[in-house]
C-alpha cells in the first residue's frame, strides 16, 4: 500500500466519521389533552386503524398501521391543535445543527429532544433512533 492509498483511506474514514443518518420516524397529531380521546376515535374510525394508548407515554395514542414504514399517533398537548414530525437520528447535535443552517430554529428541549420550529411556523422534532435497526439503517438519508 502506498502512502497517497493510506491517505485515501485515512480522508474516507474521517469524512464517515463526519457523516450522520435522519428519516421521517413520525406524524404526530397534537391535540389539546382535553379532546385527545375524542380526537384518537375520530383518527382511528377515519383511516380504519386501531387507537391503541402507549403506556411508556401516557400522552400518545398510537393509530397502528395508518402509515406503513412509520409511527403515527395523537399526542395531548397543553397547547394549540397541529401536526408535526418526528426525525430520528443517530446524532443528535448534527441534525440539529442541519436543520437551523437551512433556516429552523431550537425553541425547547425535553429530555433528548429537540423542538424547532421551521420556516412557515411548523414545528417539528429531533430524538434519538427509535425505530428498530435495521429500519433505520434502510431508510435513513446520509448527511455529510
Amino acid at each position: 500500500m502506498t502512502i497517497d492509498d493510506q491517505n485515501t483511506i485515512s480522508q474516507l474514514i474521517r469524512k464517515r466519521a463526519a457523516m450522520h443518518r435522519s428519516r421521517v420516524y413520525a406524524v404526530l397529531i397534537d391535540t389539546p389533552e382535553a379532546e385527545a380521546a375524542k380526537s384518537a376515535d375520530f383518527w382511528s374510525a377515519a383511516l380504519g386503524v386501531t387507537a391503541r394508548p402507549f403506556p411508556p407515554a401516557p400522552e400518545f395514542t398510537t393509530l397502528h398501521q395508518a402509515l406503513p414504514g412509520l409511527i403515527m399517533a395523537v399526542q395531548a398537548v397543553d397547547d394549540a391543535p397541529r401536526i408535526h414530525l418526528d426525525i430520528e437520528t443517530d446524532d443528535i447535535e448534527a441534525e440539529t445543527a442541519r436543520l437551523i443552517a437551512l433556516g429552523a430554529e431550537q425553541v425547547s428541549q425535553w429530555q433528548e429532544c429537540r423542538v424547532l420550529r421551521v420556516p412557515g411556523g411548523h414545528l417539528m422534532c429531533v430524538l434519538p433512533v427509535e425505530s428498530d435497526p435495521d429500519t433505520f439503517r434502510a431508510q435513513a438519508n446520509v448527511w455529510p
